[in-house]
């Protein structure tokens, strides 16, 4: 069994409770950092605090001890998992659409955690010495179960605070191309709209007024026509590219369904109408919404700034193919 994980922030940006704090700089949800607050596992300027409402001045050193994860059972899977790049502090895969992030209820294995550890056995063959596997793969940020893309993953308590602490900062480069139904007001916008749950339905996410703070910048990239019956103008699918400021759940899905724009093939928050005779053949391989992340770009642990980019999976080629629409992220 491992040791202890240790987080450190140190010269903290922000001011405030320190609950709240840590948990938009750390990989932590704010109620386990309550619990290691009472348990005296959480220090500030190297003085144990002993309540989640201390307030934060900015400036601080914040020193969160996490107790060592249980023994793992998680099993090594070859799930065929593309590679991008491994070293000793992070991996950077292409997480195939259809592959749960990591062990859950109803997903005790054949999630992309399970296909990180073969790739880091994997690597420890082929190139000799290599740092042991973490019990619990370090995942600072996640995609969708029907989201394909680039995501990283820290191998190291030390590497997982500072991927951490650039995703609250908001400097982690994240680019995602959609498809989505409808014509853009405009070349490019900005949503800056909250997001929360739906208060009538837990698995959906909506923007709401007192929810967190969520930004997503959009670019037409194209667009592709189609004849619809019955109606004498076309109907019209954009292919757009997203950046995001902010990381909250499902975020692009819901700040263009808010735009009156959701993403084909979305089963959640995707258009309720049949899909038009033209576009049956198109469409007919997408089996989930069309969202990929193609860029990812951020400062590793020794400094250098490592930038990722992706273009989008045989399913997502196939329709733009058919559509006539560019290939994203191909440079």
């Amino acid at each position: 069994m491992s040791g202890p994980l240790r987080h450190e922030v140190v010269d903290c940006p922000a001011r405030g409770r320190l609950d709240v704090v840590l948990a938009d700089l750390l990989p932590l949800s704010r109620s386990r950092l309550k619990a290691f607050v009472l348990d005296g596992r959480v220090r500030v300027d190297g003085v144990v605090v002993d309540s989640p409402r201390h307030k934060l001045r900015g400036g601080e050193t914040v020193t969160v001890e996490e107790p060592a994860p249980p023994s793992s059972t998680l099993v090594a899977q070859d799930l065929g998992v593309p590679l991008l790049h491994i070293d000793a502090d992070v991996v950077v895969v292409d997480k195939p659409a259809d592959l749960v992030v990591h062990p859950a209820k109803g997903h005790p294995d054949g999630t992309l955690v399970n296909g990180l550890l073969h790739l880091i056995s994997q690597a420890r063959l082929d190139e000799g010495p290599f740092p042991t596997p973490p019990s619990r793969p370090g995942i600072v940020h996640r995609l969708d179960r029907g989201t394909s893309g680039i995501l990283v993953v820290a191998r190291t308590p030390a590497a997982l605070t500072h991927l951490a602490a650039q995703f609250a900062a908001h400097t982690v480069a994240r680019a995602y191309c959609a498809l989505v139904w409808g014509e853009t007001p405009g070349e490019h916008g900005t949503v800056d709209a909250p997001l929360g749950r739906h208060p009538k339905d837990r698995k959906r996410i909506a923007v709401q007024p007192d929810g967190r703070r969520a930004v997503t910048h959009w670019q037409r990239l194209a667009e592709a026509r189609y004849p619809t019956a019955g109606r004498r103008d076309d109907g019209v699918l954009s292919l757009v590219r997203c950046v995001l400021e902010t990381g909250r759940t499902h975020q692009i899905r819901v700040h263009m369904h808010h735009l009156g724009l959701p993403l084909v093939g979305d089963p959640l928050y995707g258009r309720r109408r049949p899909v038009p005779p033209a576009l049956l053949e198109p469409l007919s391989g997408l089996s989930r919404q069309f969202l990929h992340a193609g860029r990812l770009g951020f400062e590793h642990p020794s400094g250098e700034r490592l930038d990722f980019r992706q273009p989008p999976p045989p399913d997502l080629l196939a329709v733009l193919e058919k559509l006539a629409l560019p290939v994203p992220f191909t440079r």
